[in-house]
């Protein structure tokens, strides 16, 4: 489960980088009925926030690293953007952006890769915490890591954040998908999940990624919206057990995420 009472190595914010912010905006705007507006006045096309019902729940911006995909970057909480910077290239990982201020005195953010390429970054709150709402329709309600090699991937994580792992074997032989928990928390705040995925299923790159899990009251009405609004249905919608209705997409300009309809609310 994603809170808004972030600990170290929970997801705390996300945000999307985008060809075009606009044609971005409007999109999400017409799949999720988020609002948006310029963040800290800046200009149409800039950086903008997504809101739902008033709260923060991620943002857009210009794509900025030459030669970037379209992607959302997920975003995890630390103490000390420093530490985790540095925790990440002693673990084999690399620092693409280093530590940096974000304001005035919002916080500090370092985007990073892991070993196997796939790109994440972390948030060191000092005034603006995160996200303001989660694991409701509309909001961010759990992450998920495609990678190459699951194994190292887990050592990875776990030696930069300190997460527990537990696997799980997926239905039909499917292989095992590992759950993700923040240390020293219980089950009730795991917050994601990876698997394994060979390199030719992940797309023209063939780099492991995260990728945002939002709720929805409806997947397939969700589905819908997305396909009606330019998006394209990559998987689904199908029905997990002890999951619920879930569906692969991607938005207009090739950013993936996942829509689901938790199982109990079917």
């Amino acid at each position: 489960m994603i809170t808004t009472d972030f600990v170290p190595g929970s997801p705390c914010w996300l945000d999307l980088g985008a060809p075009d912010v606009e044609v971005a905006t409007a999109f999400y705007r017409a799949v999720f009925g988020w609002q948006s507006e310029p963040h800290g006045g800046q200009e149409a096309g800039g950086y903008t926030l997504f809101r739902l019902d008033g709260k923060a729940v991620g943002a857009v911006g210009p794509l900025t690293e030459v030669g970037a995909r379209s992607a959302w970057t997920l975003y995890f909480h630390t103490l000390d953007a420093d530490a985790t910077a540095k925790a990440v290239e002693q673990a084999g990982g690399a620092v693409r952006t280093a530590p940096a201020e974000v304001g005035a005195d919002d916080g500090r953010f370092a985007q990073l890769t892991d070993p196997q390429g796939a790109e994440f970054a972390v948030w060191q709150p000092l005034r603006y915490p995160g996200i303001e709402a989660a694991d409701i329709p509309g909001t961010l309600c759990w992450t998920e890591l495609y990678t190459t090699d699951a194994a190292a991937a887990q050592a990875f994580y776990t030696t930069v954040f300190g997460w527990t792992t537990q696997d799980m074997a997926l239905p039909g032989g499917g292989g095992t998908y590992t759950l993700l928990t923040p240390a020293d928390r219980g089950e009730d705040r795991m917050h994601g999940g990876l698997m394994e995925v060979p390199a030719d299923l992940l797309g023209p790159s063939r780099r492991p990624y995260w990728h945002p899990v939002f709720g929805s009251k409806d997947c397939d009405a969700t589905v819908g919206l997305v396909t009606g609004n330019g998006g394209i249905l990559s998987m689904g919608p199908d029905t997990a057990e002890g999951v619920g209705r879930l569906a692969v997409c991607t938005d207009p300009a090739g950013a993936e995420f996942v829509v689901l309809t938790p199982e109990g609310t079917l």
